[in-house]
């Protein structure tokens, strides 16, 4: 993952309902969920929702597939586990010792 790619990232999940959203939607696995479903869960109006899922997916943190007449959506684990080895991958390089702390 290169900087720019992790900074989107970072930015859309630096708001509340964002990041309430991509977690529960990790919770949810590939399975993922409804858009009706996170806004049950999550107690959040869907004109809201819209535009959280909307910048999750513009990070692509997220992606939506059909499945009738609903979009389902679902965490990209590969992104989310490109990220977090982005921002891991110089830990200990100066040594454990430094890590525990």
């Amino acid at each position: 993952m290169d900087s720019r790619t992790a900074i989107a990232a970072l930015a859309a999940l630096a708001q509340g309902s964002r990041l309430a959203t991509f977690r529960l939607l990790v919770r949810a696995g590939p399975a993922g969920m409804a858009a009706s479903q996170i806004a049950a869960a999550l107690g959040m109006l869907a004109s809201s929702l819209s535009f959280h899922l909307k910048e999750l997916s513009h990070a692509g943190l997220i992606g939506s597939r059909q499945a009738g007449r609903l979009l389902i959506y679902s965490a990209r684990f590969d992104i989310m586990n490109g990220l977090v080895g982005f921002l891991t991958e110089n830990c200990c390089k100066a040594g454990i010792e430094d890590c525990v702390r």
